[in-house]
């Protein structure tokens, strides 16, 4: 009966830890892509070959609703020396400067004027993808990066 249970927990284990196996193509994709990153920092003038981008259609929205109630307030110090107007469409909040400034530059790559600013209270890194003057334009382009970002909300700057 001893030797059964025995048996069976032996099983159990081998089974436990075969089955946290990660795939081989997972190891694969993240070994291409941080060589890729090394790449272009070693070579930055080089060109390096970049995967196809699926380009998907913009879509205009209209602002159906006017309710500033979920815009969230915040005092910024812009950090790459831009000026931010009173809306700003915001994809990412970050504690590290290096993570918000690659988003940074995917964005830009996109086409947006993207910018990193700082909030002085947390700490936090936020990049603005786009920033408008008045809410309905930003609620606009809020819902149009939504398709890619789909946590992306409205920042109303105060100084």
């Amino acid at each position: 009966m001893k030797k059964k249970i025995m048996m069976g927990i032996a099983f159990v284990a081998a089974l436990a830890l075969v089955s946290c196996k990660s795939s081989e193509s997972s190891y694969k994709k993240a070994y291409e892509k941080a060589k890729a990153q090394e790449l272009t920092r070693t070579n930055p003038n080089e060109q390096v070959e970049t995967p196809p981008v699926t380009v998907t259609p913009v879509v205009t929205t209209t602002v159906t609703e006017d309710n500033t109630a979920n815009d969230r307030q915040e005092r910024l110090d812009v950090m790459n020396g831009g000026t931010l107007k009173a809306f700003n469409v915001v994809c990412g909040s970050f504690e590290k400067i290096d993570n918000a400034n690659s988003l940074r530059n995917t964005l830009v790559a996109k086409g947006y004027s993207a910018q990193v600013a700082q909030n002085p209270e947390t700490k936090m890194y936020r990049v603005i993808a786009t920033s408008f003057d008045d809410r309905a334009s930003a609620v606009n382009s809020r819902n149009v990066l939504r398709a890619t970002y789909s946590d992306a909300w409205i920042l109303y700057r105060t100084y």
